[in-house]
């Protein structure tokens, strides 16, 4: 059975996702937050499946507001959306999802140098805990 995501349930997506790389790449600020983006975008743009095809753009027209607050405020939320939306239409993309944002999360923090700081260990925590919550 062939799965097709609406406009809307691709955005919630997109958002969730490079929301989350986002988040890792403000977190990592005092390393090299251009890196962290970097591979957590490359992680994300390398997923396959449904998943694959609906992550393969950064999200349009988010206004992602001013603070990394107001940031978490949109991601964390359309994480656990996003896990609810895709358990309920293809229970493997759903897995896909997590895999694909937990190793983009993982690739953000590669480039730290030692074990990741505090500040993004935190930050992994928080993404994973909204990927959970679904």
């Amino acid at each position: 059975m062939s799965v097709t995501l609406n406009d809307q349930d691709t955005q919630t997506l997109r958002v969730a996702a490079w929301g989350a790389v986002s988040l890792m790449s403000a977190a990592g600020a005092a390393g090299s937050a251009h890196r962290a983006g970097t591979e957590g975008s490359i992680a994300l743009t390398s997923a396959t499946g449904l998943v694959g095809h609906a992550l393969s753009k950064a999200p349009k027209g988010v206004k992602y507001g001013k603070t990394v607050a107001e940031l978490a405020d949109q991601v964390l939320p359309a994480l656990t959306a996003s896990m609810n939306l895709l358990r309920q239409q293809a229970t493997a993309e759903a897995d896909n999802f997590r895999r694909t944002v937990v190793v983009a999360v993982e690739a953000a923090t590669r480039n730290q140098k030692g074990d990741p700081s505090p500040t993004m260990a935190e930050m992994a925590r928080k993404i994973i805990v909204a990927l959970d919550a679904a």
